[in-house]
């Protein structure tokens, strides 16, 4: 069952209410640690939507296109303050500002993932997701470069090795908020000083990345 507050419909769940404290502190880290903004989210429950759609293309995975943005640089209690605003949003990172992020199979990434430690190339944060997709946080403008450069080393079609780069104008969610009502999103590499305010550039792991996602698709 579900309620309307602000225009946003509110879906009942105990989990939500007990992680709400979770998530204003997660915000805060994002927006106080690492620099990043961060955006309220629809959620979903059973294929409806919290924004109130009925006819949502990406139920509770996508921005509440009502609630503003919450700085890079936000406290505890500006977090608090603006996420009881908008009743068990979830968590959204904007991508294009401090990050770009590259889109893999979780089955791959993890690979991928254990690959580049083992050479100890520099690594920025890595998600999953319920929707079984690893998202590697890399520097801003991975996106607009990645077919390029994946010819460059030889590779022809990011589409072929189920590589996305996605960057301005698109959102991810972020732990501990789930996705779509499958479940929740988490950390396969957690966010770190060395590596959250300067993720790395895509071109250091794509190869590794490109290598291990042919490999899985083979």
């Amino acid at each position: 069952m579900g309620f309307t507050i602000g225009g946003i419909r509110e879906i009942r769940s105990g989990t939500r209410r007990r992680g709400r404290s979770a998530e204003c502190t997660a915000v805060a880290e994002f927006t106080g640690l690492w620099g990043w903004d961060v955006v309220p989210g629809a959620r979903a429950a059973a294929g409806v939507c919290s924004c109130g759609r009925s006819d949502c293309p990406a139920p509770g995975a996508h921005p509440l296109d009502f609630a503003p943005v919450v700085p890079a640089g936000a406290t505890l209690d500006e977090v608090s303050k603006a996420w009881s605003e908008f009743p068990g949003a979830s968590v959204m990172l904007p991508v294009g500002q401090a990050f770009d992020v590259i889109e893999v199979s979780e089955p791959a990434g993890r690979r991928a993932l254990v690959r580049l430690e083992r050479m100890g190339l520099p690594l920025g944060p890595v998600t999953a997701g319920p929707d079984g997709r690893a998202r590697f946080l890399v520097a801003p403008g991975a996106a607009a470069g990645l077919t390029r450069l994946l010819y460059r080393m030889g590779w022809d079609d990011p589409a072929a090795l189920d590589l996305r780069g996605l960057g301005p104008g698109t959102h991810i969610t972020a732990p501990p908020s789930d996705r779509g009502g499958l479940g929740p999103v988490r950390w396969l590499r957690p966010p770190a000083l060395d590596s959250a305010t300067r993720p790395p550039s895509a071109r250091l792991l794509l190869g590794t990345l490109a290598y291990v996602a042919h490999r899985s698709r083979a």
